[in-house]
């Protein structure tokens, strides 16, 4: 990132973050539910299909966590939300909740940006790349306008129990993560 572009990445940064904030001040959001027809795929079946890369480009298949609560946490480096969160979910990861939920961050960024951000901070649970793919992925749990950053509490069962827009309220987090 060279710093003539700062003023860019800070402009789109505030656009995202303000939408995020409008967003989820101004929308209920409801829990996607992990049943469909026979035939369709389901947020949580599209989540487990990937395979993303991580930060140093090692491939990881999203299957792997099968059968584990997971908090999935949408993301981009220039999200001032996103990064503010961060520290709270590596303690979370890294916590006695960690023992019995996989936080996993999903990049919607470029390889090089999330690599440069990775090796910049302690980031103590798996953050992957995936691009603008990634506000797809975010789109089918029921993210409709895209704003970041947005996380999803998916149970061992893999069912979605909740969906949060914008920054997290850790202490709601951990009342959900209680009920799991």
């Amino acid at each position: 990132m060279s710093k003539k572009n700062l003023p860019v990445y800070i402009a789109v940064a505030v656009v995202f973050a303000a939408a995020g904030a409008y967003l989820g001040l101004h929308k209920e959001q409801s829990p996607v539910t992990a049943t469909a027809p026979a035939g369709v795929t389901t947020p949580v079946a599209a989540l487990y299909q990937q395979t993303l890369p991580d930060a140093k480009g090692v491939a990881t298949p999203l299957a792997q966590y099968k059968g584990k609560a997971m908090l999935v946490n949408f993301w981009a480096p220039w999200c001032g939300p996103c990064v503010q969160e961060m520290p709270e979910l590596s303690a979370l990861a890294a916590g006695e909740e960690g023992k019995k939920l996989q936080v996993i961050g999903i990049g919607i960024d470029s390889p090089s940006n999330i690599a440069e951000f990775s090796d910049k901070y302690k980031i103590t649970y798996p953050v992957l790349v995936a691009g603008m793919s990634g506000t797809e992925l975010s789109r089918q749990f029921g993210n409709s306008g895209g704003g970041l950053p947005y996380t999803v509490l998916i149970g061992a069962d893999g069912q979605v129990k909740k969906t949060y827009l914008g920054k997290l309220k850790f202490d709601e987090l951990r009342k959900d993560l209680a009920t799991l």
